[in-house]
């Protein structure tokens, strides 16, 4: 994959395509939470000193090839200003025969922002007309949005047929992450993985036994790893159709020697918004909720991960936005914090809930990275191959 580092390229003077992920959290008009800006400044920067005409293209919401008011990137635009501390123009108007002449008119160093790209119905159909014109607006295209790389979208696969195409910083910093945690494997190697329906994680637990030496599932994924072996969960969240998707996971777990950890104490409730109670896991009444994690099940957590060397985590161990069952959630973000500042260890955690828990606790320096990749950095760990990678490769 050719990185915008190439030696060879020539980027002075030169217009460069980015595209990034703007597509932050927002209430009333205002960004409520900033990573993802301030993870595309690194390219940002390399790209101003290099003397480059950069040309923004990024989206916010799904407006579905309408123009919304309520999605455009004009205050993103602002307060990329702000962190970038140098003034990105902002070009609302549509893409055609002028945008070329209103580019070329800045000057080097410059940072152009397009409207949203979403705002075109050909953008997300891919359309190879819409590539071409998009292609039309610089002389290099450099891919910066791993989080929107699952997207075989014209701006994300379809622009790389008609320019030549490279990543930029954060794409390799995410891409290296998680060949540390896929391919590049430092042993032994543990995944804490939680959320509530084993469905919607079970391909990434099929693949990943096959290079992990342990799993432990937590949340409401536990919920199924013990109704499945009868003991009783009360009211708990469970899938449906949890007894074939365990079986495979147990199935699986032998074939490739992987260990499969799930709770051996929880913490239950009769309401999302009550109290917590300590219990064994048989003790659950029929009124009950698992909502978190207990301690016997944490100490276990602490001694898998002490004796690990690369632990990814995705999914918290409970209904931790009632601080009555967050405990075991901040338990494991202290478990790999401890770990990380007394040995080496390569911890890796993404995923939206993940991200929005490792921000609530302010636990970013626990990880070696954390991915705000969401829906890509999932389909990576299920073993897909993403658009925007096949384009760059």
């Amino acid at each position: 994959m050719n990185s915008i580092l190439n030696q060879n390229l020539v980027l002075k003077g030169k217009k460069i395509i980015l595209r990034v992920d703007l597509n932050v959290p927002m209430k009333n008009g205002s960004i409520t939470e900033v990573s993802r800006i301030v993870k595309i400044l690194p390219t940002l920067r390399l790209l101003i000193e290099k003397e480059s005409k950069i040309v923004i293209l990024s989206h916010i919401g799904r407006p579905k090839g309408k123009i919304i008011n309520g999605m455009s990137l004009e205050p993103i635009s602002k307060k990329l200003s702000n962190l970038l501390n140098k003034e990105v123009l902002f070009n609302k108007n549509e893409i055609n025969e002028k945008t070329l002449i209103e580019i070329n008119k800045i000057p080097n160093g410059s940072v152009m922002m397009m409207e949203n790209i979403r705002f075109y119905e050909k953008e997300e159909q891919n359309d190879d007309s819409f590539s071409k014109k998009i292609s039309n607006l610089g002389d290099i295209y450099v891919n910066d949005a791993f989080s929107c790389s699952h997207r075989a979208h014209s701006s994300i696969e379809g622009i790389t047929k008609y320019i030549p195409s490279y990543c930029g910083l954060q794409f390799i910093e995410e891409i290296n992450a998680l060949k540390k945690i896929t391919s590049k494997i430092t042993k032994p190697v543990t995944c804490i993985i939680g959320g509530s329906k084993i469905s919607t994680k079970i391909k990434i637990i099929s693949n990943l036994i096959k290079n992990f030496d342990n799993i432990i599932i937590i949340g409401g994924m536990g919920n199924a790893m013990l109704k499945n072996t009868g003991i009783n969960i009360g009211k708990s969240v469970c899938d449906d159709g949890y007894k074939d998707l365990v079986e495979e996971i147990l199935k699986k777990s032998k074939i490739h020697n992987c260990q499969i950890y799930y709770p051996l104490d929880v913490v239950v409730s009769k309401e999302l918004n009550g109290n917590g109670t300590i219990k064994e896991i048989n003790e659950v009444n029929n009124d009950e909720m698992i909502l978190d994690i207990g301690p016997k099940t944490i100490a276990k957590i602490k001694n898998i991960v002490d004796n690990s060397n690369t632990v990814l985590w995705n999914g918290p161990a409970g209904y931790f936005e009632n601080p009555n069952f967050a405990n075991g959630t901040k338990e494991i973000l202290e478990i790999i914090a401890n770990k990380r500042s007394k040995d080496k260890i390569y911890a890796v955690a993404g995923g939206g809930e993940t991200v929005a828990v490792i921000n609530k606790f302010n636990k970013l320096d626990s990880f070696n990275f954390v991915s705000t990749a969401g829906g890509a950095f999932l389909e990576y760990l299920e073993g897909k191959e993403l658009p925007g990678i096949k384009a760059l490769n």
